[in-house]
């Protein structure tokens, strides 16, 4: 009975957040609610259920608060344009170049693990470069969202956050592991531009003959080639813009990167520290930092509020023991040998499953099922979370379930269906090939 009420409460959650009904806080916090009435527990062993749940995601939901401001206060100094401009001046003329020159800015303008940020930084900059060379806009797409979602594997990104908090372990012990992969992940990006770069100059060649690098001239009004980063354009166009004290701000993002992979002090206290420096440093009056801040407090608190709903919802599905009913009658009914390989064959469905559930469903409902059932068959949890957060993350901004996948449709005037039919493919191909690579590696 326990185990059918912890399935149900889990079902529930994940449709309504895959029918996007109501916010995750919601459904996330009523609903275990409830299914810990009907198992008949009050409402004060609910409220020990709560504490302990919210003290193994606090540090979790500290991390990210803390993490979307100092990055949100470093991309608004400008921190990430002179590197960006100087890659888009570099490739112009080039298909190839242009196609690799891509993933790496796609790569650096989501170091603050926002996909919205990701989208509007890189499609202005590069979607007239390619209308210019006659290249597919959805190569584009492809390219910025599989840079992009490599990356997403950082501690300050969703996903990983996600699964700290449904393990319970610190986010940045979970990520070194994951940091070869990181890699290997965008070497193999690299080759996926190579080759789609090729094929789309053969195609643009036949269709429109050879493409001269001269044919990009004027294609921005404030990039050239042969020219270094102009302060002054960028300040006019970014009005939070410091240019002058760029290597400052390098300095600081370095130190903070620095602290984080040392493990020395904890990940939240590393961007506590970063953002004490950066904000006085670049808006020294009181007025423009409150800005900054308010300028990035909606982001930084609606992931703040999942993750400790989250905590919410699995301190009342563990303290309650539905989690552990769930696991040994799953273990009871599932093929013993399908048992021990249930977290790799989640991990090699993880994209299309990306189309399927949303990311709080995937991770705060699927997640936490597979690990106690593959647990039964002795799989450890970390290896469980590994080949679903691998298997799954490289398919997250191919899905219709993605905001900022939305978002960057609406920028670039593409259409999902012709997206997924473009990218799904080379995407899925390509988390099937980080799995097993990662099981070579001993990371899962």
């Amino acid at each position: 009975m326990l185990s059918l009420i912890g399935f149900l409460t889990i079902l529930t959650i994940v449709i309504l957040l895959i029918r996007g009904k109501v916010q995750p806080i919601i459904a996330m916090v009523l609903i275990p609610i409830l299914g810990a009435f009907i198992a008949g527990f009050g409402l004060g062993e609910i409220g020990e259920f709560f504490n302990e749940g919210i003290s193994t995601v606090i540090d979790v939901a500290v991390m990210f608060i803390f993490a979307i401001l100092f990055f949100g206060v470093m991309s608004d100094a400008g921190l990430f344009d002179p590197l960006i401009n100087k890659m888009v001046a570099l490739s112009r003329g080039n298909i190839i170049a242009v196609s690799v020159a891509t993933v790496f800015i796609a790569a650096i303008a989501h170091l603050d693990g926002s996909g919205a940020s990701t989208f509007l930084i890189t499609i202005p900059a590069l979607l007239p470069l390619y209308r210019r060379l006659n290249m597919n806009p959805y190569l584009l797409l492809l390219l910025i969202a599989g840079s992009a979602a490599i990356m997403n594997m950082v501690p300050w990104a969703g996903p990983l956050g996600r699964t700290a908090s449904v393990l319970g372990e610190d986010v940045t012990d979970l990520w070194y592991p994951l940091i070869p992969v990181q890699i290997i992940g965008m070497i193999l990006m690299i080759g996926i531009a190579v080759f789609l770069g090729f094929r789309e100059k053969k195609k643009v060649e036949q269709r429109f003959g050879k493409v001269e690098a001269a044919a990009l001239e004027n294609t921005t009004k404030d990039i050239d080639a042969d020219s270094t980063y102009d302060e002054k354009a960028s300040s006019n166009e970014n009005p939070n813009a410091r240019p002058k004290l760029l290597w400052i701000n390098t300095i600081i993002a370095l130190g903070v990167i620095a602290l984080l992979v040392s493990g020395i002090i904890p990940a939240g206290l590393a961007f506590m520290i970063g953002l004490g420096f950066a904000l006085p440093i670049n808006y020294p009056k009181m007025k423009d930092q409150t800005e900054r801040i308010k300028a990035h407090a909606s982001s930084a608190l609606t992931m703040a509020t999942i993750i400790l709903a989250a905590g919410t919802f699995l301190g009342i599905l563990t303290g309650t023991g539905m989690m552990d009913a769930i696991a040994e009658d799953g273990v009871k009914i599932m093929p013993e040998a399908v048992g021990p390989y249930l977290h790799l064959v989640i991990g090699f469905l993880g994209v299309p499953l990306d189309l399927l559930t949303s990311t709080d469903a995937y991770y705060f409902g699927l997640l936490p099922v597979v690990e106690q059932i593959a647990s039964g068959f002795g799989v450890e949890s970390v290896s469980t979370a590994y080949a679903m957060v691998i298997g799954n993350i490289v398919g997250t901004f191919v899905s219709p379930l993605a905001p900022a996948v939305w978002l960057a449709l609406g920028l670039s005037g593409l259409e999902m269906g012709r997206h997924i039919k473009y990218s799904l493919p080379w995407l899925w191909g390509l988390s099937i090939v980080l799995v097993i690579i990662a099981v070579f590696l001993g990371v899962i």
